[in-house]
């Protein structure tokens, strides 16, 4: 085997938000170390059982369609804490095989039902010498809706979002010593792609084919396409002559269409509309303010460029979503939203009060924190080199000019 730094990420696709860390630490890693890092992510709920592939596939289903069921699968998920309180019951099998066939130097589990027991597991196959385990939790704050599958107190190092959530998660018995706060962990060019007034202006004319200079609102939603897209934009055509819409609408297939069909009967408003993207961070530096449920990355984004955010409720708002509603609720005054009724409300008075909206948005501006990603990638790198004789050489970031 070469002779790199082996780093196996644990994740799954509950909405979005788990894969997108994943991918990000990846990318992170060839970034900062090039090859001599190998970064190997495996959605291992998906992949290790059918029961646990199911459970992903109704967690999704819930999302889309009755998001207060979610209180009750919260509730049912739990239990792991018990199942897998010293080593994993469900899905041992494909787990035991990518452990014994790709020998790690660190696991790492961005994903809250992929700690307990898991981190048992990787000791007991590989020895306690030759593996470390750490977890990234992604919530930005604690209470109900953060698992207690996130804590498992045999990690070697705990990282946490905010300071808010680490202290949540010490009080819950996670050992002080081990935490840290790293802030976001978001694409790498998600830092080098900044968006200047100049800039923003062009990439809403050239790109998007919108006003360069008009009040922006974008409706989003994550990876599986959870939306109310079509109730939100009668209010927001109300005021055609003065904003304009980017929607995008995920892998939802039949929202995208209706929305072209919308589009085409509404000519006044100006509407960018996309499906999936890749260019999230962009969408969110071109906008004025994002209505998106309570996922943490899209939120992150929102919170890093300073785009304030209108929060999506609903239909209730899952337990998780929770936990990033109350963050930015206590911290930033942020509104949320019931009803098509309720985002009517709210945009009648920006309209009428451009003040308000600038109040709106200097609260939210305010509740920023230093969020330096490369620390955050460095702490898991010398983490996993306490078990593996692999020099590294750290490249500059941002990288080298090649042209210059």
């Amino acid at each position: 085997m070469d002779k790199k730094l082996r780093i196996l990420v644990l994740t799954s696709s509950t909405g979005g938000g788990h894969d997108a860390r994943a991918q990000a630490f990846a990318q992170w890693c060839f970034v900062l170390y090039q090859h001599s890092v190998d970064v190997r992510i495996e959605q291992m709920l998906e992949k290790s059982s059918v029961v646990n592939r199911s459970g992903v596939r109704l967690y999704n289903w819930i999302q889309l369609r009755l998001p207060f069921l979610h209180n009750l699968f919260y509730a049912m998920v739990e239990l792991l804490s018990f199942i897998n309180r010293s080593s994993v019951t469900i899905g041992r099998g494909y787990y035991r095989t990518v452990l014994e066939d790709y020998r790690p130097h660190l696991v790492l589990s961005v994903h809250d039902c992929l700690n307990r027991g898991y981190f048992q597991f990787a000791r007991e196959m590989l020895g306690a010498d030759a593996v470390r385990c750490a977890t990234y939790c992604g919530e930005f704050s604690g209470g109900w809706g953060y698992s207690r599958n996130w804590l498992e107190p045999s990690a070697d190092m705990f990282i946490s979002r905010t300071p808010t959530a680490r202290d949540y998660a010490i009080k819950c018995g996670m050992p002080a010593k081990k935490t840290r706060v790293r802030g976001h962990l978001m694409r790498p060019q998600a830092m080098l792609e900044y968006l200047d007034e100049k800039m923003r202006s062009r990439y809403r004319r050239s790109d998007l084919r919108l006003k360069p200079d008009r009040f922006t609102v974008f409706l989003a939603t994550g990876g599986n396409g959870a939306n109310n897209h079509l109730a939100l934009l009668p209010t927001l055509a109300r005021h055609a002559e003065r904003l304009q819409v980017i929607a995008i609408c995920g892998r939802n297939i039949e929202t995208y269409n209706a929305l072209m069909h919308w589009r085409a009967n509404h000519p006044k408003l100006p509407l960018f509309v996309d499906g999936y993207t890749d260019e999230m961070h962009l969408l969110v530096q071109a906008s004025d303010v994002i209505v998106t449920r309570g996922g943490t990355t899209t939120c992150a984004k929102a919170l890093h460029y300073g785009c304030p955010i209108i929060f999506n409720g609903f239909g209730g708002i899952m337990p998780q979503e929770q936990l990033t509603w109350k963050f930015f609720r206590n911290g930033a005054r942020s509104q949320k939203v019931e009803s098509a009724q309720d985002f009517s409300t709210l945009i009648d008075a920006w309209m009428a009060d451009a003040a308000a909206y600038e109040r709106y948005r200097e609260d939210f501006v305010a509740l920023q924190y230093p969020d330096d990603q490369t620390e955050l990638v460095e702490d898991l790198i010398r983490l996993a080199q306490e078990v593996a004789d692999v020099p590294l050489t750290r490249q500059p970031f941002p990288p080298v000019n090649l042209a210059d």
